[in-house]
C-alpha cells in the first residue's frame, strides 16, 4: 500500500502500525498513521495532496510552517495567564529534513502532528459549541495578526473576492448553454433576479479595501464548524485546523464564513427552503466568543464592516454554485442533475434571512 510507504518517509520513531483512510475531507486523501516503540505510541495525520486545487503543495507547506511556528510560540509565550491548553497542529519533517515527499507518481504528500484527544462535529451541537468556535477563530486570528503578510503566498488567488465570481458567471450565462439552463426553471429564475439585486452592492468589502478601509492580514481561510476541535476532557475549543488556506486575505472573510456555515441549522443541501433561516442566538454565541480575542486587533473600520461580511460570504457561495450551474457543473462535485441550482437557493435565501434580520445582528455586533 502507497500509504504506508509514505508514511515511513516521515521522521516519527518506531514501526509503523498502520495506516487507514480517515476523515470526510473532498480536496486531500487522508490517513491516520500508528506508530509504535517498546515503550510508546505516536499517532499522526498523512496526506496526499490534491494538486488540481494545490498546483504548489510546497507554497502551502511554506505557509504553514510560518504561521505554525508563529503561533506555537505565543502560545507557549501566553499559557500562564490561558484559561485551556490552546493546541496546533505541527508540521512533521521527513527523513532528510523536508516538508513533503514524492512518490513515484509525482504525487506530494505531508505528515501533521494529530490533536490528541479531542474532536470536531458537522454541526454546531447547542449555544455552548457556537461560542467555543467563535473564541476559537478569535484566538486564532490573534495568534496570527501579527505574521506580515508579505511572509505568505497567496495559495488560492480570487479565493472570496466577490466580483470575479461575478465575472464567471456573466461569462457562463451568455452562452447558448447558459441561457438554456437560465430558462429551464423558476429556481434558475429567482437566481438570476437575486443575483441582479445585488450586482453593485457584491463589490463592497473589495471597494472597502481599495479605499484603505480595510486592510489585508493572515486569514484561515476555511473557518467551517468541522474544522474547529474541541477539548474531549473540557469541553471547551482547542484549535483549529485545516490550514492549507491559510494565505493573506480580509479578516471578514473568515467572520462571514464562519456566521454562514454555522447559523444555518438547515445545513447547505437541504430541499425544504421553509426551513432555512439564519439563527440570530447562535450568532450572538460565536460573536460574543470572537470579539473576547479579535477586540484586541479589530480597528474600528474592521468592525463597520462584519455585517457585509456575513450577508457578502452567504450571497457569494449562492453565486459560486449558480454561476457553476449555469456552466453546466464544472466545477462542484454533484450527485444529481440541479444539485448546483439547489444549493444556490439555499444560500440566497439564508442571504434573505441575514437581510430581514440586519437591525437585530447590528445590535449584537455593537454590544458585544
Amino acid at each position: 500500500m502507497k500509504a504506508a510507504l509514505m508514511a515511513q518517509r516521515f521522521d516519527v520513531a518506531g514501526r509503523l502500525v498502520t495506516v487507514d483512510p480517515t476523515g470526510s475531507g473532498n480536496v486531500n486523501d487522508t490517513y491516520l498513521a500508528i506508530v509504535r516503540t517498546v515503550f510508546s505510541e505516536e499517532r499522526f495525520i498523512l496526506q496526499r495532496i490534491n494538486k488540481r486545487v494545490f498546483p504548489k503543495p510546497e507554497l502551502i507547506m511554506e505557509n504553514m510552517r510560518v504561521v505554525t511556528e508563529h503561533a506555537h510560540r505565543r502560545i507557549e509565550e501566553e499559557a500562564h495567564r490561558s484559561d485551556r491548553i490552546w493546541q496546533l497542529p505541527r508540521v512533521i519533517p521527513t527523513r532528510d529534513g523536508g516538508d513533503l515527499a514524492v512518490d513515484g507518481d509525482g504525487e506530494y504528500w505531508r505528515a501533521i502532528s494529530l490533536i490528541a484527544s479531542a474532536h470536531s462535529h458537522e454541526q454546531v451541537q447547542s449555544i455552548e459549541h457556537a461560542f467555543e468556535a467563535g473564541y476559537v477563530l478569535g484566538h486564532f486570528q490573534r495568534l496570527i495578526s501579527d505574521i506580515p503578510c508579505e511572509r505568505l503566498h497567496d495559495t488560492l488567488e480570487g479565493f472570496h473576492i466577490t466580483p470575479r465570481y461575478l465575472e464567471k458567471y456573466d461569462q457562463a450565462r451568455n452562452t447558448d448553454d447558459g441561457r438554456k439552463r437560465l430558462d429551464s426553471s423558476w429556481e434558475a429564475q429567482y437566481c438570476m433576479r437575486f443575483v441582479e439585486d445585488r450586482r453593485r452592492w457584491c463589490h463592497v468589502l473589495e471597494e472597502a479595501k481599495a479605499r484603505g478601509d480595510l486592510a489585508l492580514r493572515p486569514i484561515h481561510g476555511d473557518p467551517k464548524i468541522a474544522n474547529i476541535m474541541i477539548d474531549d476532557a473540557t469541553g471547551k475549543g482547542t484549535c483549529i485546523v485545516d490550514l492549507d488556506t491559510v494565505k493573506p486575505g480580509l479578516i471578514h472573510y473568515d467572520f462571514g464564513d464562519c456566521l454562514r456555515s454555522c447559523c444555518n441549522p438547515a445545513g447547505e443541501e437541504t430541499l425544504d427552503f421553509r426551513k432555512i433561516y439564519f439563527d440570530t442566538d447562535l450568532c450572538e454565541a460565536i460573536v460574543k466568543g470572537y470579539l473576547l480575542d479579535a477586540r484586541e486587533f479589530l480597528t474600528e473600520a474592521d468592525r463597520c464592516y462584519l455585517f457585509d461580511a456575513v450577508r457578502l460570504i452567504a450571497f457569494e457561495l449562492g453565486l459560486r454554485f449558480f454561476a457553476d450551474y449555469v456552466a453546466g457543473d464544472v466545477y462542484f462535485k454533484t450527485r444529481y442533475d440541479g444539485q448546483n441550482l439547489n444549493r444556490a437557493c439555499v444560500q440566497f435565501k439564508l442571504t434573505e434571512s441575514i437581510e430581514m434580520r440586519e437591525g437585530q445582528i447590528r445590535k449584537v455586533l455593537e454590544r458585544s
